[in-house]
């Protein structure tokens, strides 16, 4: 019962050609598709070991799920029988080939936001960055999925700030938005939206959305995703906190929906009822919240799942069934587009506080490949050529320590809005920056530039012409940052150009540090803990 070479050769020929969908187009605080009509996400969390529910990932590697067409032919299905027009993915190569799965979601009608991080390349809530490293990560993503007319858009971070002791990292998240929103705008192109994935904490929820909502709309976010399992078994609501948050984001000025859902505190995955979703796509909450992404798809330990794999075979479980039935029965209210008029306003920045350490008026500068370059080419001392990043820790830990003016140029304050003109390059760049500065003052002396012999020499520093310019732009604006206080400009603008005077960069998540990252990590949280600038390693 083969197929001939011809036969098959067409079905490849298929799977590669993703058939055109109406894109989805972001209104004030809606959705639409482009021919008018209101889009409301009833979606799926679609990936295995996705560190989603607030937990972390186990190891550095991931499966990207849009990569496996027997995958897909297996799922897609599956999921188009829940009424699904969206799914969530949390980790994708984009050096893989999506277009046999993009194409079967397409034919489905399902569309795609996807986390632009992965386990090994993400901001990282203790030791945030916003650095090349990242930005590549981020805009191989966009180049990837920008193929695709089923894409809805990006996250840049997913619960990275999760509670009041590490607000500092959302002025690295925005930063990514921001840098990521002028890449996509660049590129020309259908809009695709950039937003941010937060969890229910009590304590941050009003100023993390107004932080991430405020100021120079360039750099704010599209959309905003709330992870939240606050509605478990039967309930109402009133008395889940729904209307709490729809109360709250009445006058939300981007689209928000529920990023993730579906509490299982009730019984596991299969004690899930569902009462939520029809409360999702009721007239007391379609007005605000534009849908919802259930998680998940897969049956794994945290017991959240709809579907359970063994082997290749898929099977639903009770929830899904459940849930089946739940969908088919809601039938939203929806607004047109022409009959539509925004009229909500962006929110205004939080001020600073015990519980927010993220200042509005600034953020670190865009990552630029080329002033790093050109910056390390010009250092007379710099580490030595392999040296393992596990070594990097001591030191930064003993230069910063015993000579901080050599670490200004790499430091971000999140409170001040003060940053390092080098603080968005790779760590091996600011290693480098650092061992220069500290040679240099130590007036040259050849033992100032070695460490054991994990340090060298440059005989021969480049001082590219093509380089002057930057480098001489880098050296006022760290010189600024030695004794600011305060951003060099309080417009509220964090700029967005190549070269900026203010940085950010994500880097691994928390469970994966490796034995270097840590090292490093550490001395930032001593200097953090002791009052001094934060160091960006």
């Amino acid at each position: 019962m083969g197929f001939t070479k011809a036969a098959l050769a067409s079905s490849l020929l298929l799977l590669g050609q993703a058939a055109a969908m109406d894109r989805i187009v972001m209104k004030g605080s809606k959705f639409f598709f482009q021919n008018g009509t209101q889009f409301l996400m009833k979606g799926i969390a679609y990936q295995q070991d996705s560190a989603a529910a607030g937990g972390e990932t186990s190891g550095t590697t991931f499966v990207d799920p849009l990569s496996d067409v027997t995958k897909c032919q297996r799922d897609v299905p599956l999921l188009a029988a829940l009424d699904t027009n969206t799914i969530r993915t949390y980790a994708i190569d984009p050096t893989a080939d999506h277009s046999g799965c993009m194409k079967l979601l397409a034919d489905a009608g399902i569309y795609v936001v996807s986390d632009l991080g992965e386990p090994a390349l993400s901001i990282n809530r203790d030791t945030p960055q916003w650095n090349v490293d990242l930005f590549t990560r981020y805009k191989a993503v966009v180049d990837e999925m920008s193929k695709y007319d089923n894409v809805i858009g990006f996250f840049a971070g997913n619960e990275v700030t999760n509670n009041r002791s590490n607000t500092q990292a959302s002025a690295y998240v925005k930063a990514a938005v921001r840098d990521t929103k002028k890449y996509i705008a660049d590129k020309g192109g259908p809009w695709m939206g950039v937003g941010y994935a937060a969890n229910d904490d009590a304590d941050i929820r009003a100023d993390i959305a107004q932080y991430f909502n405020c100021g120079d709309q360039d750099q704010a976010i599209d959309f905003w995703g709330y992870n939240i399992y606050e509605w478990c078994g039967h309930n109402t609501f009133e008395g889940s906190g729904y209307k709490t948050q729809v109360d709250f984001f009445r006058n939300y000025s981007v689209p928000v929906f529920f990023a993730e859902y579906g509490c299982n505190t009730q019984g596991g995955a299969d004690g899930r009822i569902w009462e939520e979703t029809t409360a999702l796509y009721s007239d007391d909450m379609t007005p605000v919240i534009n849908g919802g992404i259930v998680y998940m798809y897969f049956e794994e330990a945290n017991d959240y799942g709809l579907v359970s794999i063994v082997g290749n075979k898929a099977s639903t479980m009770k929830n899904y069934d459940a849930l089946k039935t739940v969908i088919a029965s809601v039938s939203p209210s929806l607004t047109a587009s022409s009959a539509y008029t925004p009229t909500n306003s962006p929110a205004a920045c939080p001020p600073l506080s015990q519980n927010w350490q993220a200042n509005g008026d600034n953020l670190p500068p865009t990552p630029d490949a080329g002033l790093c370059t050109c910056m390390f080419n010009s250092l007379s001392c710099q580490p030595k050529a392999g040296l393992s990043p596990d070594d990097f820790g001591d030191i930064f830990n003993f230069i910063c320590g015993a000579d901080n003016a050599a670490c200004q140029g790499i430091n971000g304050n999140t409170t001040t809005g003060v940053y390092g003109a080098f603080s968005g390059c790779t760590d091996q760049q600011k290693l480098g920056y650092v061992l220069d500065q500290y040679y240099k003052h130590q007036n040259s002396a050849a033992s100032a530039c070695d460490f054991k012999g994990q340090a060298n020499i440059n005989k021969s520093p480049s001082s590219a012409s093509s380089c002057s310019a930057a480098l001489s732009s880098a050296s006022a604006a760290n010189s600024v940052a030695a004794t600011a206080t305060k951003p060099p400009s309080s417009s509220g603008t964090g700029g967005s150009g190549s070269g900026s005077k203010n940085a950010a960069a994500p880097v691994s998540i928390k469970a994966l540090l490796s034995v270097g990252d840590l090292a490093i990590g550490l001395y930032l949280l001593v200097a953090m803990g002791v009052g001094a600038t934060m160091v960006i390693l």
